[in-house]
C-alpha cells in the first residue's frame, strides 16, 4: 500500500468522526441547534444512550479478547504518569491560580465520546467492546485525579471527597459496565427484540454526542486565549500522546490494542473538565478555552498519529 492509499484510509477512519464535530459547530453557528438543546441533548447521551451502548457492547464481546488486565493496568499507570508529569510542568510554568485548570485539561480525555468512536471506527466491535471496558477505568481515574489536583488549589474544598465518590459509583457509565461483565461473563441471552431496540437507541449516541461537542466549541472564546491554554492543549494532544503511546509499544503491545491506547491517549479535553474547574471555582475560562483548542487541534494530531502507526506497522 503506498502512503497516499494509506492515508486515505486513515481519513476515511478519523474524518466520520471529526466531520460530525464540525457539524455541530456550523449548526450551533447558523442557530439550528441551541444551548437547551445541547443541554438536553448531552443529558440524554450521559444518562441513557451511552450506558446502553456500553453495556451492549461488552454483552456482545469475547471476554477472553476484549477484558484485558495488562490493558488496563498500563492505561491505569500511563494516567498516573501523565497527571504527575502535568503537575510536574505546571509547579514551573504557570501561575499557581491557573494550576489546577491546566493540568485536568493536559491529562483528562474525552474518551467517552472522541475515542469510543474513533476506536469503533478504526477497529468495529472489538473497539467498542475493548473501549467500553476501559471507559470504565477511565471515568474512575479521571474523576479521582481531578478531584486531587482542583481540591489542592482550592483550600475548602476537600469536604466534598464522600459526595464526589458517591457521583462516581453512581456513574452510569459505570454501573452499565459492573451491569454488562457479569451478563456477558456467564454468557446470558436477552430476548431478541431486547437486542434489537438497544442497538436502536444506542445508535443515537456518537452521532448526537459528536453533535454536542461541535456546538459548545467556542470559537469566540479563543480569540481572548492565552499561551497558558495553549500549553496545556500541545502536552494534551502531542507530547503525552507520543510518550504514552511511544512506552506502550515499548512494553510489547502492537495491533489493535496499541491503537486503541492511542486513541484514547489522544482524545482532546473532555468537557466535563470545565463543569469541574467551575465547581472548584477554578478559572473557567482557561478549562473552556483547552477544550476548544484540544477539540479543533484533534483533527488534525488524530489523523498523523493513525497514519504514521499505520504507516510504521503497529497497527
Amino acid at each position: 500500500m503506498n502512503l497516499f492509499s494509506l492515508f486515505q484510509q486513515t481519513l476515511e477512519t478519523t474524518l466520520p468522526v471529526f466531520a460530525m464535530v464540525f457539524i455541530g459547530l456550523g449548526l450551533r453557528k447558523i442557530d439550528w441547534i441551541d444551548e437547551r438543546f445541547v443541554h438536553t441533548a448531552s443529558a440524554l447521551v450521559f444518562k441513557a444512550t451511552l450506558p446502553t451502548l456500553v453495556f451492549f457492547s461488552i454483552i456482545k464481546a469475547d471476554l477472553s479478547t476484549s477484558l484485558n488486565p495488562r490493558l488496563l493496568a498500563f492505561y491505569l499507570l500511563a494516567t498516573l504518569a501523565s497527571f504527575a508529569l502535568a503537575w510536574l510542568w505546571a509547579r514551573w510554568r504557570v501561575a499557581r491560580e491557573d494550576r489546577s485548570v491546566y493540568v485536568q485539561g493536559a491529562f483528562r480525555g474525552n474518551c467517552g465520546i472522541v475515542g469510543l468512536a474513533l476506536a469503533a471506527n478504526l477497529y468495529g466491535d472489538f473497539g467498542l467492546s475493548a473501549g467500553s471496558i476501559l471507559l470504565g477505568l477511565v471515568i474512575i481515574s479521571y474523576n479521582a485525579l481531578s478531584v486531587i489536583v482542583l481540591a489542592a488549589y482550592q483550600p475548602g474544598r476537600s469536604a466534598q471527597w464522600r459526595r464526589i465518590l458517591q457521583d462516581i459509583l453512581r456513574n452510569p457509565l459505570i454501573l452499565s459496565v459492573f451491569a454488562a461483565i457479569p451478563v456477558a461473563w456467564l454468557n446470558l441471552q436477552l430476548p431478541e427484540w431486547v437486542m434489537t431496540s438497544g442497538d436502536y437507541f444506542a445508535s443515537l449516541t456518537l452521532p448526537l454526542a459528536l453533535l454536542c461537542i461541535g456546538a459548545t466549541v467556542s470559537l469566540n472564546a479563543l480569540r481572548s486565549d492565552s499561551s497558558t491554554a495553549v500549553s496545556s492543549s500541545l502536552l494534551k494532544m502531542v507530547m503525552l500522546p507520543a510518550l504514552c503511546t511511544g512506552a506502550a509499544w515499548v512494553v510489547g503491545f502492537s495491533g489493535a490494542e496499541l491503537g486503541l491506547l492511542f486513541l484514547f491517549f489522544a482524545s482532546p479535553t473532555a468537557a466535563a473538565s470545565f463543569v469541574m474547574a467551575k465547581a472548584f471555582g477554578g478559572n473557567d475560562r482557561l478549562a473552556a478555552n483547552i477544550i476548544a483548542i484540544t477539540t479543533l487541534m484533534a483533527s488534525i494530531t488524530v489523523t498523523l498519529g493513525v497514519f504514521v502507526l499505520k504507516g510504521a506497522g503497529l497497527i
